[in-house]
């Protein structure tokens, strides 16, 4: 998202002294408003800022323009199971700033709570959780025959690719992020490829995403070595999104959203050149992503069909490549743990925790003190665990 100056804040000044038309907004769009980011590079809001915008980013047009996402015509419920106590849990919910948490097990609901002023009825951003979304089309589009295998080049779904270092790359390898093309990710330096890409002015007529990519050089061989790089799962979306000749929050509705069950209307967030930040930016209610966490326990079948192959989610959350992490992988944009667990995880506290053996998913949101280098990471890990062993305990 890129800047916009101070601008903003003018505006919120003005739309403030609106009066009446103030009073009648939800919510979310107030608190936005009174804590309104003067850029629109989310990262480097203040946390107060982050607070208000991450319940509320679809909410002005100025900020970010959306593609809306309908709730499912058919919600699946999500019924009342045994309540699971865990020590301390207010304890939890302050250290790790979270604004809304959800644990199903069984498809029943064993614990949900909710801070930071928001509730089961607001959308929060997801971040990169959206990724795992995006892998997910993939497979809903392998199965459509809009793209014929993971072996096939990207440049073939997009040909504003070729001749460039993405030119030799295949499907799969960007599924795994072993392109070996060029590109940093740090979150805190101003330098870093994602920070470029946000202000970064595309070619006229051309993607933002391929715009800025094709430019990169190669690093290394394509499928050696894992980098992550949330500009090529952009790459992706624009790829499904190219293959299956739909917005990619259509093809979300569709595939997704309307057979999962989804319960809440959901947004997605949309770049410089219109197309959804497939890498980003799903807004969305905590009870419905953690119903993503049931649609993959249910291994990608729902509303009487199968949406991806049958064997998509054996290979998609399983470890695909070493991340230099003991007991840790990457799947199709998903991380993978050697326990069979696997998880979708953004920036700033968002995550879906899948657990097969224990029938379990944890779906949460936050925000975090600092994107990824704070305390609250380690402290999640150690609470996934946690609700393990009282599942294994019986609690």
């Amino acid at each position: 998202m890129r800047k916009r100056g101070w601008g903003l804040a003018v505006l919120a000044a003005v739309l403030v002294a609106g009066g009446g038309w103030y009073a009648s907004l939800d919510k979310e769009t107030r608190g936005l408003l009174a804590a309104m980011p003067t850029n629109a590079d989310v990262l480097g809001w203040s946390l107060a800022q982050r607070d208000a915008a991450f319940r509320a980013m679809d909410r002005l047009p100025l900020l970010a323009r959306a593609n809306r996402i309908v709730p499912s015509s058919h919600p699946r419920p999500l019924p009342q199971g045994r309540p699971l106590a865990v020590p301390d849990i207010d304890k939890v919910m302050r250290e790790q700033r979270l604004a809304g948490l959800v644990v199903l097990q069984d498809g029943k609901v064993r614990l949900e709570r909710y801070g930071l002023g928001f509730d089961a009825k607001g959308r929060w951003t997801s971040f990169s959780v959206a990724k795992s979304f995006t892998s997910t089309l993939v497979g809903a589009a392998i199965q459509d025959g809009a793209i014929r295998s993971l072996e096939d080049k990207v440049s073939a779904y997009i040909p504003g690719l070729r001749g460039s270092a993405y030119d030799d790359v295949s499907v799969r390898q960007l599924l795994t992020m072993s392109s070996g093309v060029r590109w940093n990710e740090d979150y805190e330096d101003p330098n870093s490829d994602v920070a470029a890409f946000n202000r970064a002015t595309p070619e006229p007529g051309v993607d933002a995403t391929v715009s800025y990519l094709r430019k990169l050089p190669r690093a290394h061989p394509p499928g050696e070595v894992w980098h992550y790089n949330t500009g090529e799962t952009n790459l992706i979306g624009v790829l499904v999104s190219s293959a299956v000749k739909k917005p990619l929050a259509q093809y979300l509705h569709e595939k997704i959203w309307q057979p999962a069950g989804m319960e809440a209307e959901a947004t997605w967030l949309l770049g410089k050149t219109g197309h959804e930040i497939a890498g980003c930016c799903l807004q969305a209610a905590t009870r419905d992503y953690a119903r993503m966490g049931l649609f993959v326990l249910d291994n990608g079948r729902a509303g009487g069909r199968q949406i991806v192959p049958a064997d998509w989610f054996a290979q998609a959350t399983h470890k695909q490549k070493d991340i230099g992490k003991p007991g840790k992988g990457y799947g199709f944009q998903w991380w993978t743990y050697d326990d069979g667990s696997v998880a979708a995880q953004g920036i700033f506290g968002q995550g879906i925790f899948i657990d097969p053996a224990r029938r379990l998913v944890i779906a949460s949101n936050a925000d975090w003190t600092r994107a990824t280098k704070g305390p609250e990471g380690a402290a999640r890990e150690a609470f996934y665990r946690e609700v393990q062993a009282l599942i294994d305990a019986g609690k």
